[in-house]
């Protein structure tokens, strides 16, 4: 059976005292359930968050990691180095690493393996534009998004996997996709996997929607059968609010 899990990322936001506060909040209010729970601090303050999270639930990950093991790469971070921390779990391809810093399908190929060398787990995101969206090519485009990093892993590797679809135009904007929209691309998603490894393989990878996810919604996106849970940005930022959609899955 698939996993259950909603993952908090918090991007460029939360200093250090922040930072404990919130981890602080969440471990004291975080209900008994039967999904994972992670969240994503920023690279300075991981390692706070593994301290302060040692006797919690709730499982740490970084927000984006380089290719290379080591060398001449500035302001980059190595799967080792946060291996070396205990932090395990990577989260790649964020539409803001795409948009942003021109990350493209051929680079997130190289740091999926880097990743799956250290047996890393990865949420690895993916997802179209308004406009494609607009067109009728998001299908087509979130086809290719994972064929091109993803679908030239050996079949073992899936167990590391896990996909966080995130409508671009539905990021930060208050727009979310309907639950209808989502389960109809999740199981779009579901059925690529299938027809490339097999459905032993895409029923256990879990799929979690991203996107404008809130206390109010993220119940009816959740209920559907192939949305296994959410990549969760500003809402995982107020505790309560997080708390909230935890308590929804």
């Amino acid at each position: 059976m698939r996993k259950k899990i909603v993952a908090g990322n918090w991007k460029m936001n939360n200093n250090l005292e922040q930072t404990e506060a919130l981890l602080s909040e969440l471990s004291a209010k975080l209900p008994d359930t039967h999904a994972e729970v992670v969240v994503a601090p920023t690279f300075v303050n991981l390692t706070t968050a593994q301290r302060n999270l040692q006797s919690s639930a709730i499982k740490v990950a970084a927000q984006n990691m380089h290719f290379a093991e080591s060398g001449a790469y500035t302001g980059e971070i190595s799967a080792d180095m946060l291996m070396n921390i205990h932090v395990d779990t990577v989260i790649l391809g964020h539409s803001e690493r795409r948009a942003y810093f021109g990350e493209d399908d051929a680079l997130l190929s190289k740091k999926v393996q880097a990743a799956l060398e250290k047996d890393m787990t990865i949420i690895f995101c993916f997802g179209e534009e308004l406009e494609e969206r607009k067109s009728g090519n998001h299908f087509s485009v979130v086809e290719s998004q994972l064929k091109n990093a993803l679908f030239d892993l050996d079949a073992t590797a899936w167990k590391n996997i896990v996909l966080a679809y995130e409508p671009v135009w539905a990021i930060g904007t208050g727009e979310t996709a309907s639950p209808e929209q989502a389960q109809e691309m999740h199981a779009f998603i579901r059925k690529t996997i299938t027809d490339s490894y097999g459905a032993d393989i895409s029923d256990e990878v879990s799929i979690l929607y991203g996107g404008s996810v809130k206390p109010g919604n993220a119940g009816d996106i959740f209920g559907k059968p192939d949305v296994d849970g959410g990549l969760i940005g500003g809402a995982s930022l107020k505790a309560d609010d997080f708390i909230a959609i935890i308590k929804a899955i």
